[in-house]
C-alpha cells in the first residue's frame, strides 16, 4: 500500500485534466486514485476514454475506471480541471461533502471566502478557509488564477512588495493549448493573430490580480487599489503565454533595482521546499530577445515565470516581457502547488 494521499481528478479527460494526471504520476505526496469525467466516459478504462494529447502515455492511471461527475468519491482531495459550464455546482457539491477541491476553473475565483491563490504571493489568504468551512460545513474550494494572470501576478507581487504597484497595462500573446482541444481551427490561426479570446479573458486579467494582491479582512477580501487594462491575443504557439507589461510603481525605480527585486523574490513554497515549487519563481533573462516560448517555457519544469527586457518607460515607470507555461504553472501545476501548501499547513481533510 502506498503512503501517498489518494486524490481524484475531476474533468480527467480534458486538456487540464490530462496535465493533472501527467504531473501527479510520480508525485511524492499524492497518488491518483480516482478519475472523473462526463457520462459518456463513465465505466471505461481511462486509457480508452481519453484522447491523450501529451507526450508519453497516462501510465498507471490508464487502467483506472472513469467515474461520472457527481459520483461519491473516497478521495478527500480533488483536483478540478472541469469546464466552467459544470464546475461551479459540481465543486460546491463536493466541498459540501467535506472534500478539499483545488480548482483550475474560474467559477469560484472571485467568491467572498474562496482563496485565489498564488502561494509565493498571497499564502496568507488561506485564512479565508475558516469562514468558508463554516459556510460549507467542512469542505472547501481553493482556486488558482487564469493562466495568463499567474505570469503577470508573480512579477507584480515581487514589484509590489518592493516598491508598490499602482497601474498596469498588459498585452498577452496566448498559446493554442489555452483553448483546449480541439481548440482553435487551424485555418483561423495559421498565418494569423486573433485579437480576441472569449470567456471574459480580458476581464479576468483585469480583476483577478486585484484580489491576489489584496487583503483578507477576516470576513471578506479587500481588492488592491490597482488599475489594470488588458488586451489579449491568440497566437500560433503550442504552449507558453507571453505578456508585455507596462507598470506604474509607487515611486521611480532604476531598472536594475527592479531586476534585483524580481530575481530575489521568494515565498512560502521555497521556504518549505514544496515538491513542485521552483527554486526561483522568477527568472530574469538578460538577452535582448528573451523570453521566448520555445526556449523558456519549460524552465524549472514549467513552474517558474521568465521575465526579460526590464526597462524604463516614458509614461509608466517600467515595462517588461514575461512568459508562463500556461498548462503547467498557469493551470495544473499551479493547483498542485496549492495542494502542497495545504498539506504543509495541515489543512487537508482527514
Amino acid at each position: 500500500m502506498s503512503d501517498r494521499i489518494p486524490v481524484a481528478v475531476l474533468g480527467a479527460t480534458g486538456a487540464v485534466g490530462q496535465r493533472f494526471v501527467q504531473l501527479l504520476a510520480a508525485h511524492p505526496w499524492f497518488e491518483v486514485a480516482e478519475l472523473v469525467a462526463s457520462e459518456r466516459s463513465a465505466g471505461r478504462a481511462y486509457r480508452d476514454a481519453v484522447a491523450w494529447r501529451l507526450p508519453g502515455d497516462p501510465g498507471a492511471a490508464g487502467a483506472l475506471p472513469v467515474a461520472a461527475l457527481g459520483t461519491p468519491l473516497r478521495s478527500r482531495l480533488l483536483f478540478s480541471g472541469l469546464d466552467s459550464a459544470v464546475a461551479g455546482a459540481a465543486e460546491a457539491a463536493y466541498a459540501a461533502a467535506g472534500c478539499a477541491v483545488v480548482s483550475n476553473a474560474r467559477n469560484h475565483r472571485m467568491a467572498d471566502d474562496v482563496p485565489l491563490l498564488v502561494p509565493e504571493v498571497n499564502a496568507a489568504h488561506l485564512a479565508a478557509l475558516d469562514a468558508q468551512r463554516r459556510r460549507t460545513g467542512g469542505g472547501y474550494v481553493v482556486t488558482n488564477p487564469n493562466c495568463s494572470v499567474v505570469g503577470l501576478v508573480l512579477p507584480l507581487g515581487a514589484l509590489d512588495a518592493a516598491f508598490g504597484v499602482r497601474e498596469v497595462t498588459v498585452v498577452t500573446l496566448q498559446a493554442l493549448s489555452g483553448a483546449g482541444y480541439p481548440g482553435v481551427a487551424s485555418l483561423d490561426v495559421a498565418d494569423n493573430v486573433i485579437p480576441f479570446i472569449g470567456g471574459g479573458e480580458e476581464e479576468k486579467i483585469e480583476s483577478e490580480p486585484r484580489k491576489i494582491l489584496g487583503t483578507w479582512s477576516g470576513e471578506s477580501f479587500a481588492l488592491a487599489e490597482l488599475s489594470i487594462s488588458a488586451s489579449v491575443h491568440r497566437v500560433n504557439v503550442v504552449d507558453g503565454h507571453t505578456l508585455a507589461a507596462f507598470v506604474r510603481l509607487g515611486r521611480e525605480v532604476d531598472p536594475e533595482a527592479a531586476r534585483e527585486a524580481l530575481r530575489s523574490f521568494r515565498g512560502e513554497p521555497q521556504e518549505l521546499g514544496l515538491p513542485s515549487a521552483p527554486e526561483q519563481p522568477i527568472h530574469v533573462l538578460e538577452a535582448a530577445d528573451r523570453p521566448q516560448p520555445r526556449l523558456d517555457r519549460d524552465r524549472e519544469r514549467g513552474m517558474s515565470v521568465s521575465v526579460g527586457r526590464v526597462r524604463r518607460d516614458a509614461r509608466y515607470h517600467l515595462r517588461f516581457e514575461a512568459l508562463v507555461h500556461n498548462t503547467i504553472r498557469g493551470a495544473a501545476g499551479a493547483a498542485i502547488l496549492n495542494a502542497e501548501l495545504l498539506r504543509a499547513r495541515r489543512l487537508l481533510p482527514d
